[in-house]
């Protein structure tokens, strides 16, 4: 079974370390003490918090079969006559389009614009990750 403490739990969210504990204290997070008397929580919880937090970051997913929306904030626009390339944070995330210029100028997207990345593949490659610092239990 995998325990997060408290900081790797709110890097993992992109949220603050007090925010965890106010969600913890406020009873919306389950935690529990390790034997050094540390907070943490459990691995299955945290998800099961996670997809129950998870909304759709623009509403339109019951228009669309993507189910892979990033939105963020336009950081660069690269254009040249026929194609252009579009950089977007999405909180950690960059995610870079190449999409033809007169989409991007139909979307008046600009360095500064909120947009929404929304992604649709057949091929998704998942790696394992670990946290610097993982506690695991038996």
């Amino acid at each position: 079974m995998t325990e997060f403490r408290i900081g790797e739990a709110a890097e993992l969210l992109g949220v603050s370390v007090d925010t965890v504990r106010r969600w913890i204290d406020a009873g919306r997070l389950a935690a529990a003490r390790d034997e050094h008397g540390h907070r943490v929580i459990d691995g299955v919880d945290l998800a099961a918090f996670v997809r129950s937090q998870a909304g759709e970051p623009d509403g339109r997913s019951e228009e669309s079969s993507a189910r892979n929306r990033l939105r963020g904030i336009v950081t660069a626009v690269v254009k040249d006559t026929v194609m252009a390339q579009v950089d977007i944070q999405a909180g950690p995330f960059r995610v870079v389009s190449l999409m033809s210029r007169e989409a991007v100028d139909e979307l008046d997207l600009h360095v500064g614009s909120v947009a929404v990345a929304v992604i649709k593949s057949t091929t998704v490659v998942v790696e394992r990750s670990t946290p610097a610092v993982v506690s695991r239990r038996g």
